[in-house]
Order: C-alpha cells, then sequence, then structure tokens
C-alpha cells in the first residue's frame, strides 16, 4: 500500500505537545496519509486548557476527556494508549501518529508496530531515545515549526508589493584622496600542522556523512551506485529521528548534493517510463 493511502490515527498527549505547533503537526501528518482518526486527550476542565479549542475546531480534532484522579499519576496516558488499541483491533486503521515527547508511549509503539502498523512519532527534541527508536519514523516538533513558519514568511513576502526604489543621492564633490601607503610586507607565517577534519560537512554532523556512506555501501551495485529512495528507507530504519530538515535541507537529494563525497546520477530505468531516478556514489570508495 502507497503510504499517502495509509488511513493514520492521529492521538496527542495535550499534557506534552506545544498547542502552538498543532498545524504544523497536523500538515505534517498529512504527508504520511489520511488522518482518518483525530484526538487529544487530557483533562479539559482544568482552566489552562481552554486555550486548546480554537485549535481543535479549526482541524476537526475530537478532546478526549480524562480526569487526573490523583496526584502525580497521568491517567491520561492510559486513556490513549487503551484507545490505540482499540483502534488497533476494529481494523479501521493502518497506521498511527502518537505526538508526545513522553517516554511512557514506547511499549505501545512497539506493540503497533509487532501488528503490522506504521507508527510515526512526533515529539520535541528532549524526547528520551527508546520512544524514538521504537517508531518507524520520528520527526521532531521544532522542525516542523521552523519549517512551517518559513513557509509561511516567504508567501507573505512573495504576496508583499515590491518597494519602490529609492532615489539615489547626489555625489558630493570630495577631494582627492591621498594615495594609502602601502602596508609593510607581513613575515611569512610558519607553516603550521594540517587543521582536524571538520565536525560538520555542509551543516551535516560527519557522523551522519559516514551514516550515509555505510548504508550506500548496504544497497550498492557493483559499479557502487545505490538507489535513493532504497538509500532513505534503510537511513530510517537505522535511525527513526534522521530527517534532512534537521540539518537544513528539504529532502534527502539535497544533502547529499551538498556533500562533495557523492556523486548524483539521474537514470531512466525503463523506456516505457520517463520517470528519472536517483542514484548515488560514494566517490571516496573504490
Amino acid at each position: 500500500m502507497d503510504n499517502q493511502d495509509l488511513r493514520l490515527a492521529v492521538l496527542i498527549d495535550a499534557d506534552n505537545a506545544p498547542r502552538s505547533a498543532l498545524r504544523d503537526i497536523m500538515a505534517e501528518a498529512a504527508v504520511y496519509g489520511t488522518p482518518t482518526v483525530k484526538r487529544i486527550y487530557g483533562d479539559w476542565t482544568t482552566p489552562n486548557m481552554a486555550s486548546w479549542k480554537p485549535l481543535l475546531l479549526e482541524h476537526a480534532i475530537t478532546p478526549i476527556q480524562q480526569y487526573s484522579y490523583t496526584t502525580g499519576k497521568n491517567a491520561t496516558d492510559s486513556a490513549m494508549i487503551i484507545d490505540a488499541m482499540d483502534l488497533l483491533y476494529s481494523g479501521r486503521c493502518d497506521g498511527f501518529v502518537l505526538v508526545s515527547s513522553d517516554s511512557d508511549f514506547t511499549r505501545l509503539a512497539t506493540r503497533l508496530r509487532e501488528a503490522g502498523m506504521k507508527v510515526y512519532g512526533m515529539g520535541e527534541k528532549k524526547t528520551p531515545l527508546p520512544f524514538i527508536v521504537a517508531c518507524d519514523k520520528f520527526i521532531y516538533i521544532e522542525v516542523i515549526r521552523a519549517a512551517g513558519e518559513k513557509a509561511r514568511q516567504e508567501a507573505l513576502a512573495a504576496s508583499a508589493p515590491e518597494p519602490e526604489p529609492a532615489p539615489e543621492p547626489e555625489k558630493e564633490s570630495q577631494a582627492p584622496k591621498k594615495p594609502a601607503k602601502k602596508a609593510a610586507k607581513k613575515k611569512a607565517a610558519p607553516t603550521q600542522a594540517q587543521p582536524p577534519e571538520p565536525e560538520e560537512i555542509a551543516g551535516v554532523p560527519r557522523a551522519v556523512v559516514d551514516l550515509i556512506a555505510d548504508s550506500l555501501e548496504s544497497i550498492a551495485d557493483e559499479d557502487g551506485y545505490g538507489f535513493m529512495g532504497k538509500l532513505g528507507n534503510l537511513l530510517l530504519k537505522k535511525q527513526p529521528d534522521f530527517d534532512p530538515r534537521n540539518y537544513g535541507y528539504s529532502k534527502l537529494t539535497q544533502l547529499v548534493k551538498a556533500l562533495d563525497r557523492f556523486e548524483v546520477v539521474y537514470r531512466q530505468t525503463s523506456a516505457d517510463d520517463p520517470t528519472k531516478h536517483v542514484y548515488l556514489r560514494d566517490k571516496s570508495r573504490k
């Protein structure tokens, strides 16, 4: 099944999700499928939850009431887990989007994947690693919020009228400047040892570059070329929170092109199919 045809259940933990990013969260969820179930869990009797109301109405999200029975215990998590299992056995969904930064949902994500469900996690960068690696893909909310803000700023700039050019100031008569004295030649600096290799390359940490190279080695053919789509899938399996937007690139192809280490080529795999597929090769490995 194509990912765009997936019926997704979007379950949001209101206690561990920023309300200011809800619009960007729902837009990101639509990238991976069709959100057919949209629920958010919390104690809606508390005054601080009132600001959620206009956002929930805007995105047709159903609030699920869960009282806090006692101090120090989070009953919201239990309600969300129970609903997720009910949806799993109902057969109405093909995948889940779990929006939370809480590690308590690690076992839930693992169980859903064991049942053959696609699991996408969304949380802040403070999310513990066990929950991140339990998902098929994990997206940081700070990244999608920054991308959404950038898109809105670009749209606003495109719709704004162009400013009229300012008139050029009149040139004032100035006395001819005396030629500057030539700076004395500096003594040649002594030769220094070569600097250590940079921690980042084009904004990408070296560890990530090595991850891409090692993954490419696993899928490359005899000539050293690997299919970009297959590489992307393998990267997510190895590191679920891998996202080119974490490093300032909208697509994996753009990220790879920025690295001199890789050669990118386009191939038409079939005469009947005009689509050109992206392949790459690690130039440092023969």
